[in-house]
């Protein structure tokens, strides 16, 4: 395969090689007539001077072809870029669509299904146990303050309240129930 030959007929890169345009991906100093051979001339084991001389130069032309390949793979990849921006499609778009369809394939995954019911459930038992708890706890104040003794505690409480504070309905102070000493307005409290 000649080098200068482009294998993609549609590229804009048509006919580029290295004589169109420096690829740094080829500029590789050949030693010895391949890439990476010694200037050693030592020869493996049972490898005759002209298989190797034969192998040299197909690694040559693989070296070639991997170049070829890249230059075409660049220009496609280009090419594909100026289409999706002709498209208005750009990187940030197709990101959001490939998480979109991710999160999509997620959720009608077994897994993610079973989970969520699962988690339903859960969900479900635990409202009816705080429901049964919180009704449980209304019940149990609700006794508690219908109890006689919550009921001498009130008592007690809103009688130190008249005292301390008293009951200001338009201003004036009002004596408690219970109270034998009227309240003063001047008190030194």
């Amino acid at each position: 395969m000649d080098v200068g030959q482009d294998i993609n007929l549609n590229s804009p890169n048509k006919g580029l090689g290295p004589a169109g345009g420096a690829d740094p991906l080829t500029d590789v100093p050949v030693e010895g007539g391949a890439v990476g051979v010694s200037s050693i001339n030592t020869l493996p084991p049972g490898l005759t001077e002209e298989e190797a001389e034969e192998i040299r130069s197909e690694l040559v032309k693989v070296e070639e072809e991997i170049s070829t390949l890249r230059q075409v793979l660049l220009a496609k990849e280009k090419h594909s870029a100026d289409l999706k921006r002709k498209l208005g499609l750009s990187p940030l778009n197709e990101l959001k669509q490939n998480l979109t369809k991710g999160w999509q394939d997620v959720q009608t995954s077994n897994a993610y299904k079973k989970t969520q019911e699962t988690l339903s459930v859960a969900g479900q038992k635990t409202t009816a146990a705080f429901s049964t708890m919180g009704t449980a706890l209304s019940r149990k104040l609700g006794d508690m303050r219908n109890s006689p003794t919550f009921k001498s505690f009130e008592d007690k409480v809103g009688n130190i309240k008249y005292k301390v504070v008293g009951a200001r309905g338009n201003g004036e102070a009002v004596q408690s129930p219970t109270d034998t000493n009227p309240v003063q307005d001047n008190a030194p409290f």
